[in-house]
């Protein structure tokens, strides 16, 4: 018996993009080494929803927000690891590999070549997805992609599912506490509606409200609002602009005879992560900042209009595996200013947010 265990501490986007090296770990180590494996991940606290139900791990290492890191370590002494698979290559996984003493393989954060793309822009970054040089990581231990998932996509098309099959790429499980039923949601969302993951872990990396709303307008659709507890008043904003006096008589012929179909329910900071999934997974479409929605969003296979400010797809975060529209503006000589995100657009403009065209058409 084997023991191995993946390190990947935030956040929720970032541990779902590591689903694929959990899942190949599973179910290819036994046949290619002839040994049982029983597979830990290690993560903090504030994201064990989006693991606790992936079949493929044995056990989940939680670090809690007050707890010492030298605790913590002390707690993973005990399991006796033989294998660590390091995703996350910070000071903090970097002490843990040195306190456990076992055979490491560590992913390579590029973070040169990041910061000359941000810096300089100059793009070094390698066309392939961050999916794929996770899987870099295990390739030593014979660990390989699914044979439709070898070839890097090209994020400014459609991933095209050959022969209409199904194609493996993220996962998210679901538990029975997390199922948003459709008759929760107001009639006119139930035969279907457009998710909008409104937040984003940077305001650079979000659309300016009058932005949302205009986006929501063009959508001309029921519209379901998803994002955390920071996004409530941005929510309530579009909620209010859509909704408020809608079902009085006068303005509803008024709307009638526009033809505006957008009707809004804001789940915003109203939701768990897991009922936030459930909504994506049974939504039409899903439109989204670059945000770890996203990525749940692009686990459930759905078509993802994915919207990027600061930050872009070249850095290799785009959807994985599924079919996906990008809305970025590449006219501006700033875009990428960070590989992360900012409070505030650097250059005072936000033009890449501010200038982004909405060029779509939804049956």
């Amino acid at each position: 018996m084997k023991k191995i265990l993946i390190l990947r501490f935030s956040s929720i986007g970032d541990i779902v993009l590591t689903t694929p090296v959990i899942r190949c770990l599973k179910m290819q180590f036994s046949s290619l080494h002839n040994e049982e494996l029983e597979l830990h991940y290690a993560t903090k606290s504030s994201f064990k929803t989006v693991l606790k139900h992936n079949p493929y791990l044995d056990k989940i290492h939680l670090l809690q927000k007050e707890q010492s890191i030298s605790d913590f370590i002390s707690n993973l002494k005990k399991e006796n690891f033989d294998i660590i698979i390091d995703l996350h290559k910070n000071l903090r996984t970097s002490i843990i590999k040195f306190r456990l003493n076992a055979k490491t393989y560590t992913f390579e954060k590029l973070n040169f070549e990041k910061w000359m793309y941000v810096n300089l822009k100059k793009n070094k970054m390698p066309n392939r997805h961050i999916v794929e040089r996770y899987m870099d990581t295990i390739k030593p231990l014979g660990i390989t992609l699914e044979k439709d998932e070898q070839q890097s996509d090209d994020y400014t098309n459609f991933y095209t599912q050959k022969n209409n099959q199904e194609v493996t790429g993220l996962d998210y499980f679901l538990g029975n506490e997390d199922y948003f039923e459709l008759n929760w949601l107001p009639k006119t969302h139930q035969k279907g509606y457009i998710a909008f993951a409104i937040g984003g872990a940077h305001n650079t990396k979000k659309l300016p409200l009058k932005r949302m709303i205009e986006l929501c307008d063009k959508i001309n659709k029921p519209i379901v609002l998803l994002g955390g507890k920071e996004d409530i008043e941005n929510g309530q904003a579009i909620f209010d602009f859509f909704e408020k006096d809608r079902d009085t008589f006068d303005s509803q012929e008024a709307i009638e005879k526009l033809g505006k179909k957008t009707r809004i329910f804001d789940a915003c900071g109203k939701l768990t992560l897991g009922q936030s999934a459930s909504l994506l997974k049974q939504s039409t479409v899903v439109f989204s900042h670059d945000t770890g929605l996203m990525h749940i969003a692009a686990a459930f296979k759905k078509k993802i209009y994915s919207i990027w400010g600061n930050t872009t797809p070249a850095l290799g975060m785009y959807p994985y595996k599924t079919q996906f529209v990008v809305f970025e503006n590449n006219k501006i000589s700033c875009r990428p200013c960070s590989k992360i995100g900012f409070k505030t657009c650097p250059k005072g403009h936000f033009k890449c947010m501010n200038d982004v065209v909405f060029d779509f058409w939804i049956p």
